[in-house]
């Protein structure tokens, strides 16, 4: 009985034993991974506690060049929120103590303004009431800021804002402004103060007022700029939007405008495409413009359906030629009469010229308008609403603002299918010129003289037009949906620069079959309908009926 219990104690030690003994030759292997799991944690906490070294801007290095590596750099921040934007002064900071940021305050426009408020459809523009006024929108205290070297900007974005957006436009004055302040030396105007621009964040700036010759790199957020300051000096002389004139430049002096130009290359364009239907209406267009005793070139687009023969008689009339490719309006219906307007946008390849007044070849001007090179792109006449009308523009050619334009043709839509409606979504902040130099020939009123005004500059004839129509009258009279685009008035005025024509010239105003067949046709039927203006009775003496074109 003892032997075989002392057998069966033995029995259970030795498990016991073997776990000791494992227990001792492992007790030095997890000493030491406690001791290596200790020494990464210490090393971890002495790496989270030693600063780290934050990243430098991108952009910053082709500022520092510029700048010749200036040892101190003064940077303006507008709109800014070192909370929301922290990353963007981590980098700032980096830089210290070559770099040193200001936050530039300013109130910011007020919320319920809307668009519509700075862009009126109709503003008093013979001042009978006194100066139009345009909306309060606030400005920094810019005598506090003539010393920045680099302005950093954040643009408002979101799914909110659009192209229209005030507070986005307010932005964008207050660093073209800033720029201006700090880099305008007067009575070195060759030589300013080199000022940069940085815009960071998801959206960009607006293109109409910083230039894409200006973009030195552009990556996914961040666009840098080294802003021409004459031209961005332009714009902000500006009104903050179309509520007011384009204020004149010259201040004294009958001319005194022309010193702004220097050397530059200037020019009257137009353009024809698709038929020789406004051939005529080129010809007269160029007389008007050198009976107003211009002295700057006229340049003439032309796309492969002008012929030969009106090449020669268009180079007669003064026009310079050009030929182009036509551009398809990509949302115009088939065969409209906007189908190829697109190709307006060929006027910003014209870089041989520093700007440009671009007139539609159904416009007439009757005074000199040298005068409007003066204004910044892009300058132009009210259409409706928030819309500027593309027959007269002061553009600033551009080959990099073309490419810009061509890759947007598929994005933006035309509300008209036309280069206008696309124009005005690329241009959504432009300069209101007086509507005289681009009267649009339309009259809601009842008023049956349809009397345009002594001093007009310039007609825009919308409607039929005054060469497919006889002499003698309008015949937008002759039918019901076109009466409000007629006027003796204006129609008397187009055959007065007729008849001052070379008679050679005036042969290409002739009436051809077609034409003449439709006026017919119009005219019996206002007269059947008993049309109450009676232009239809008129006896018509116009000599073109006897000596018909071909079609």
């Amino acid at each position: 009985m003892t032997s075989t219990t002392s057998f069966s104690s033995r029995s259970h030690s030795r498990p016991k034993c073997f776990l000791i003994c494992i227990l001792l030759v492992s007790l030095p292997f997890l000493l030491f991974l406690l001791f290596e799991k200790q020494k990464r944690v210490t090393k971890t906490i002495e790496m989270d506690l030693k600063p780290r070294p934050r990243p430098r801007p991108t952009w910053f290095d082709v500022i520092a060049k510029g700048l010749n590596n200036k040892k101190k750099i003064k940077v303006g921040l507008v709109n800014i929120d070192a909370r929301e934007d922290g990353r963007v002064y981590e980098q700032l900071d980096s830089l210290h103590p070559q770099v040193e940021s200001v936050f530039v305050e300013f109130d910011h426009v007020d919320g319920n303004l809307k668009w519509e408020e700075i862009f009126p459809t109709w503003i008093d523009e013979d001042r009978k009431w006194g100066e139009p006024k345009c909306p309060n929108i606030p400005m920094p205290k810019l005598e506090s800021f003539e010393d920045l070297n680099v302005v950093v900007a954040k643009v408002p974005c979101g799914e909110k804002k659009g192209v229209r957006d005030v507070f986005g436009l307010q932005v964008n004055l207050v660093v073209a402004n800033l720029a201006v302040r700090s880099g305008w030396v007067e009575k070195m105007e060759s030589n300013h103060r080199n000022v940069y621009v940085v815009f960071v964040g998801s959206c960009g700036p607006m293109e109409e007022i910083f230039r894409c010759e200006d973009l030195l790199t552009h990556e996914q957020q961040h666009w840098l700029y080294k802003p021409d300051l004459w031209t961005l000096k332009h714009q902000s002389l500006m009104p903050l939007g179309s509520c007011q004139i384009a204020p004149h430049y010259a201040k004294t002096g009958k001319e005194a405008w022309r010193n702004l130009f220097g050397e530059a290359k200037l020019a009257y364009v137009s353009v024809l495409h698709s038929s020789e239907a406004y051939v005529c209406g080129a010809i007269a267009l160029a007389q008007s413009i050198l009976q107003a005793n211009t002295t700057f070139d006229l340049l003439l687009l032309v796309d492969k359906s002008i012929a030969p023969q009106s090449i020669t008689a268009l180079k007669a009339a003064g026009w310079k030629i050009q030929r182009i490719k036509r551009i398809l309006s990509p949302f115009a219906e088939k065969d409209a009469y906007n189908q190829w307007n697109y190709s307006k946008l060929r006027l910003w390849q014209l870089t041989s010229y520093d700007k440009i007044i671009f007139v539609d070849s159904d416009l007439l001007l009757f005074d000199n308008l040298d005068h409007l090179f003066a204004y910044p792109q892009l300058s132009a006449a009210p259409n409706e609403e928030v819309l500027f009308n593309s027959g007269l523009m002061v553009i600033e050619p551009s080959q990099c603002m073309f490419q810009n334009m061509m890759n947007k043709i598929f994005k933006v839509r035309s509300y008209n299918g036309g280069d206008q409606g696309f124009l005005n979504e690329i241009f959504t902040w432009w300069h209101r010129l007086p509507t005289k130099v681009n009267m649009l020939k339309c009259f809601h009123g009842e008023d049956g003289k349809r009397e345009v005004p002594d001093d007009v500059s310039g007609i825009h004839y919308l409607g039929l037009k005054p060469w497919m129509c006889y002499r003698d009258y309008d015949c937008n009279w002759d039918r019901h949906d076109h009466h409000i685009f007629a006027s003796d008035s204006a129609h008397k005025k187009w055959w007065q620069v007729y008849d001052a024509m070379p008679k050679e010239l005036q042969s290409y105003c002739g009436l051809t079959q077609k034409m003449n067949d439709r006026i017919v046709k119009w005219r019996r039927i206002a007269r059947n309908s008993s049309f109450s203006d009676h232009h239809w009775k008129i006896k018509v003496e116009d000599p073109r009926r006897g000596d018909y074109h071909s079609d």
